[in-house]
């Protein structure tokens, strides 16, 4: 009888325990969040200074990828309305200092700066950068995601517009 029990007592916890860790990685994609939809005024959009786009950095990896337009402006970083991610938690906005960003690896021995947590994972957004950064020097924007140190998508920006 106290196999039974303990047996029982073990499913339950172990039941319990895989229960929680699907409902966390399945909830953005159940309940997902709301597209984000912010505009750029026409004093933001005066000064472009690069464009790029965002890909998928590891085929082999289904849940980490990204697509969509991005453009840096002088103090300024616009996810484009067609910006889509796969959803995941702590993910972030980063200019990074090197060019070609291909792993998390490319990223962990950098400066970056980090331009605030994502919004949505799915829209276009805008996000600060902050004063006296020069845009050159970072070639690159990254969603990161903060939690488990991973690269979710780079994307490689082009100066010469």
């Amino acid at each position: 009888m106290w196999r039974s029990i303990a047996v029982f007592l073990v499913g339950g916890v172990l039941g319990t325990a895989f229960g929680v860790v699907l409902g966390f990685f399945a909830f953005p994609y159940v309940f997902p969040p709301p597209e984000a939809m912010e505009q750029l005024t026409a004093e933001e959009q005066t000064t472009l200074v690069a464009q790029g786009g965002f890909i998928h950095a590891n085929p082999s990896d289904p849940i980490h990828y990204g697509m969509g337009a991005v453009d840096v402006y002088d103090g300024l970083v616009h996810l484009g309305a067609d910006f889509e991610v796969g959803p995941g938690p702590a993910f972030h906005v980063f200019l990074v200092p090197k060019a070609e960003v291909r792993s998390s690896a490319d990223v962990k021995g950098t400066m970056f700066i980090d331009l605030g947590g994502l919004r949505a994972f799915k829209g276009s957004q805008k996000y600060a950068v902050p004063a006296g950064v020069d845009l050159k020097a970072y070639p690159s924007v990254v969603i990161w995601c903060k939690e488990f140190g991973v690269l979710i998508s780079p994307a490689d920006l082009d100066f010469a517009i």
